[in-house]
């Protein structure tokens, strides 16, 4: 029987028939009635794609979409988060907008004048307003934003002009801010009295005035510190601002002062993007030359730099303020951008540590490490004594004990340090143990350390003074305050620890190796170090300075100032910052060596390029300078090499502005 082929007969079907899905109209939302367009700054992290964008409003989200909230945007197919910039009737887009998907918090977090600062820092580092919001701006914290912030303008105290007695125009500078005025000033302040009691006198000031303050200090062990002497003069009318802070309390202290809750603020670098709902009177900057100031993240911005260009946009009075002085505040003062506030030369010798220095020889013999007016010093203290050593660690640097060949590692090459007593030479690169280790060059087996860190140090001060206890203070293991008493505190520089009523020898060893190191501002970076651990010494303390006293001579006249003055004009000549703009560039050493090639500024010298790290052939870098007066020119056409390889989806280069260390 042969298979049926009648007409007409049905057979089941083995796939079964796709069923036409039925959609369901959806209706257009129904737009907002008044100004329906909002800007948003899109957080998409691409340089060529830095500007606010259009969207169209939906009006069940009219009431909660403000200026400075955040939202979520559909942006390239993806949710996108971004910050509402504007409302507006109008657009210059001609296509249809989209909609505004969703508001993820009505809180108005970017102040109009805070994103124009950060667009202002962008354009000046040729970088992104998206990447300086994120350091201006903390992360939100839900639980945090819906408590109401309490209200703690009130400063309950009168400003004490005398505290700043002596200086010339000290008391001048209180009564100037109080009523309104904006000054702009570079304070070289002396060790006593505590400068953050005078800069909270100056805040105090202000407040009264009916204005806000920003006080921003290098690290967050600096920020308890003036915490305390702020809550005796300001009581609670300030919040704290620091990456240490929990979210929450970090999240709270900003929503505080964009709120209008409180309008001081103390804190480290991100406290100068600040939202001082107030009227913002008084910007402070304490040490403005330490390195912490610039910021790690890109476009790698500099505190000062920061606060400069907020006083200027905002009206706000300004106070540079250390112990030393940076070539960058030199500047300024003598652009005659700011004035002053200099102690008088006998306010400068009183307060001052009576500072001696010696190469470490003695009537013409061999330099030593430990010269006897070092021990002389100690021997006689009957306080605490700080003893600021420039590396931490044991034995940081070996060579051979015969022939002074330099120990390297048989693996890679790196140099061999040893970490304790009694431990083996270690690579510093790789970490492998060189025990046994004979030398390459004269096959010593015998090791000597050129360079001796503050652990190694301390045995040897304990062994010499054996009547004192001897502490130590770096790396991960920085003291707040040191013990009192007959006390030898060893500690790296930035790691001394205060002491009250002050150390009664402060002794600076080893200043030749602060002042080894290949950098533009190793003269001026080693001093302000010097001075700060000076600045720690009770008054009528005595200091003894371990090296060329050709040197050091600014230590020994307490004179930060003339030093700043030098270092200027040395910087004059070599057109380097602040009197030019230098810019650095990294990436690959094929596009590199295609941007050397691609033409600049007029005036914009071209230097390199050259390696980045001779274990890494592949990277190379790029050096350009340019006079100040090209510097803005210079970081658009920065700006715009990293907008040509954002679009063209290339790597993207390593760019910094006037880079901190070079």
């Amino acid at each position: 029987m042969t298979g049926s082929d009648e007409t007409g007969s049905e057979q089941l079907s083995l796939l079964p028939e796709a069923r036409t899905r039925s959609r369901r109209p959806t209706s257009a939302p129904k737009v907002a009635e008044q100004r329906s367009i909002a800007r948003v700054l899109v957080d998409t992290g691409l340089a060529h794609l830095d500007r606010p964008f259009d969207y169209r409003v939906p009006a069940d989200l009219d009431d909660q979409v403000v200026a400075g909230c955040r939202v979520r945007v559909r942006f390239a197919g993806q949710l996108t988060d971004g910050f509402v910039i504007e409302r507006s009737d109008e657009t210059a887009h001609e296509g249809a907008l989209s909609w505004l998907t969703k508001v993820v918090s009505p809180e108005p977090v970017l102040a109009p004048h805070v994103y124009a600062l950060a667009r202002e820092v962008a354009d000046r580092y040729a970088g992104t307003v998206g990447d300086v919001l994120r350091l201006a701006i903390p992360p939100r914290h839900a639980t945090t934003e819906r408590k109401p912030s309490p209200d703690r303008c009130a400063a309950d105290g009168t400003s004490r002009p005398e505290t700043w007695a002596d200086y010339p125009s000290g008391p001048e500078l209180v009564t100037a801010l109080e009523q309104g005025a904006s000054p702009r000033l570079v304070w070289s302040a002396l060790p006593t009295p505590d400068p953050a009691v005078l800069v909270a006198h100056a805040v105090l000031a202000t407040a009264n005035g009916g204005r806000g303050s920003i006080v921003c200090v290098p690290d967050v062990r600096d920020v308890q510190r003036w915490r305390g002497v702020f809550t005796d003069i300001l009581g609670d009318a300030f919040v704290v601002l620091t990456g240490a802070e929990s979210p929450a309390d970090r999240y709270s202290a900003f929503l505080a002062l964009s709120r209008g809750a409180v309008r001081v603020v103390l804190g480290t670098r991100a406290a100068a993007f600040a939202p001082v709902a107030a009227d913002l009177g008084l910007l402070v900057l304490w040490d403005d030359g330490d390195d912490l100031y610039a910021d790690p993240r890109a476009p790698y911005p500099h505190t000062r730099e920061v606060m400069l260009l907020r006083a200027e946009r905002e009206g706000a009075a300004l106070i540079l303020a250390s112990y030393a002085r940076s070539a960058e505040a030199q500047s300024l003062v003598e652009s005659r951008w700011c004035d002053e506030v200099v102690p008088t030369l006998q306010g400068r010798r009183e307060r001052w540590p009576r500072a001696e220095v010696t190469d470490g020889a003695d009537s013409g013999g061999v330099p030593v490490r430990l010269p006897r007016q070092v021990f002389a010093r100690v021997r006689a203290a009957t306080g605490p004594v700080l003893v600021q050593v420039p590396r931490r660690g044991y034995r940081t640097s070996l060579a051979c004990q015969h022939c002074r060949t330099p120990a390297r590692c048989a693996s890679c090459e790196g140099p061999l340090s040893q970490a304790g007593a009694g431990q083996p030479p270690r690579c510093r690169w790789c970490g492998a143990a060189a025990e046994p280790w004979s030398c390459r060059a004269c096959g010593g087996a015998q090791l000597r350390a050129p360079v001796v860190g503050q652990l190694r140090t301390a045995e040897e001060f304990g062994r010499a003074f054996p009547d004192h206890q001897v502490v130590t203070s770096g790396g991960d293991a920085v003291l707040d305050t040191a013990p009192p008493g007959r006390t030898i505190v060893l500690a790296t520089p930035g790691a001394e620890p205060p002491v009250p009523g002050g150390y009664d020898v402060v002794v600076l060893l080893d200043t030749w190796l602060m002042l080894a190191r290949d950098d533009v501002r190793v003269v001026e970076e080693a001093h302000r170090r010097w001075f700060n651990a000076l600045a720690l010494g009770a008054p009528g303390a005595t200091a003894v300075v371990v090296g060329d006293p050709t040197m050091l001579q600014a230590l020994v006249r307490a004179d930060p100032v003339g030093l700043a003055v030098r270092e200027l004009g040395e910087r004059r000549e070599t057109r380097m910052p602040p009197v030019g703009r230098l810019a650095s560039i990294e990436g690959d050493i094929e596009v590199i060596a295609e941007l050397a090639a691609r033409p600049w500024t007029s005036s914009t010298d071209v230097l390199g390029p050259v390696p980045v790290d001779p274990r890494d052939p592949t990277l190379s870098r790029l050096v350009l300078r340019a006079p100040r007066r090209e510097g803005a020119e210079l970081a658009r056409l920065l700006a715009q090499v990293a907008s040509e390889r954002s679009a063209a989806k290339l790597p993207g280069v390593r760019i910094q502005v006037d880079p901190q260390r070079f």
